[in-house]
């Protein structure tokens, strides 16, 4: 599966924390992520990650495009919901995208170990039939 992490600043420690606590599974998949949280994780954990440019500077749309080309199967974006951000209307279209096109996202911790749960056991066939029916 192709992974999109993302985290606000005041989240990049958390998703370091996620991502090397999860590592073993993470490793099995193809994972993307925005410029400083791709670099951040890749130093503390060695996973190999595709970094498009920050959030602010164009990743969130790096990433939705991703979406919208029915390329990318999962997003762990670790927002900050006490903090306003600059991008926000890059963010709310992120979102959006996800919605449109049946990807999974998840804001927090609590819905992404859920998630990665899921993952683990191989709960995600149901991609496989979205993306079928998107190519028809």
């Amino acid at each position: 599966m192709k992974i999109a992490l993302i985290a606000h600043d005041k989240k990049k420690e958390a998703i370091i924390q996620f991502a090397t606590s999860y590592q073993h599974i993470l490793s099995k998949h193809e994972l993307f992520a925005t410029g400083t949280t791709g670099k951040k994780i890749a130093e503390a954990t060695g996973l190999t990650i595709h970094r498009f440019q920050s959030g602010p500077l164009g990743g969130d749309q790096q990433i939705g495009s991703r979406i919208a080309d029915n390329e990318m199967d999962l997003v762990i974006f670790f927002r900050d919901p006490l903090t306003a951000q600059p991008h926000e209307p890059d963010i709310s279209a992120l979102m959006r995208l996800c919605d449109v096109y049946q990807i999974p996202l998840v804001t927090n911790l609590a819905g992404a170990e859920v998630m990665i749960r899921a993952l683990e056991v191989g709960f995600f066939g149901w991609r496989e039939i979205i993306k079928k029916n998107n190519q028809q």
